[in-house]
């Protein structure tokens, strides 16, 4: 017979079905209101708690560390970890593991993100950050091929993320630098490309040194234009993307 316990744990009978430890053991973090760095019980007690083997409870701990739920500290013991939310997304976020459908509405997701960063580009901005965006213009002057246009693109774009001082906008942005890359060397290869932008990124530049976030949005809507334009033409034509 399992012991009662304290933890409000519901005793599980069948032991080969860690899925079902999974969740009495998310059921028992909610109700005791762990937070990050809080101890968990050991194995051994949680596995008489629940009635189960402690190779079930291990297979469940396994998920929860490669989720980074929960981590092994010397003399602490397993305790509760504020895991990364991007870091299941950054093994599976990769062009030849995806479907065409799924690639494209990746980057719509990345289009969204970037015409709302322009409050937080305007509150946390500094002159050094100008500075920086200022020389990625510079070193890509008077180069025009595709290589070089994607090297600004991706420097650019990626500098504005840092500028939000948001970390978990930093770290999804950078996911997505493979399917930006693919997205953009396909769209050069189709017939009829759509219209250059009239918004460059200098402009952009300009705009985020002396401008107002409204008027940096409305650029933004305009620089990313083509990119919209390329998005629409393939769903409406149901074009797929190259391998």
């Amino acid at each position: 017979m399992s012991k009662k316990n304290g933890y409000g744990f519901n005793p599980i009978s069948v032991p080969s079905v860690p899925e079902r430890v999974e969740e009495e053991l998310k059921k028992f973090f909610k109700k005791a209101d762990l937070k990050p760095g809080d101890s968990i019980p050991k194995e051994m007690e949680l596995a008489e708690y629940l009635g189960v083997s402690r190779s079930a409870i291990r297979e469940a701990l396994s998920r929860f560390r490669m989720l980074g739920l929960i981590e092994s500290r010397k003399k602490r013991g397993m305790i509760l970890t504020s895991p990364n939310i991007l870091n299941g997304l950054e093994r599976v976020l990769y062009p030849s593991f995806l479907d065409k459908k799924t690639i494209l509405e990746i980057f719509e997701m990345r289009m969204v993100i970037e015409l709302g960063l322009a409050d937080f580009l305007f509150l946390r901005k500094t002159q050094e950050d100008l500075d920086d965006l200022q020389k990625i213009l510079d070193s890509h002057k008077n180069k025009s091929d595709l290589t070089w246009r994607l090297d600004l693109e991706v420097k650019f774009h990626s500098k504005l993320y840092d500028i939000t001082q948001n970390q978990s906008l930093k770290g999804f942005q950078k996911l997505l630098l493979p399917i930006f890359d693919f997205v953009i060397k396909n769209e050069a290869k189709l017939d009829n490309p759509p219209k250059k932008t009239t918004v460059s990124h200098q402009d952009l530049l300009n705009i985020l040194r002396d401008g107002k976030p409204l008027e940096f949005k409305v650029a933004m809507e305009e620089h990313l234009r083509p990119h919209f334009e390329a998005l629409v033409f393939y769903k409406q034509r149901n074009t797929e993307l190259e391998n």
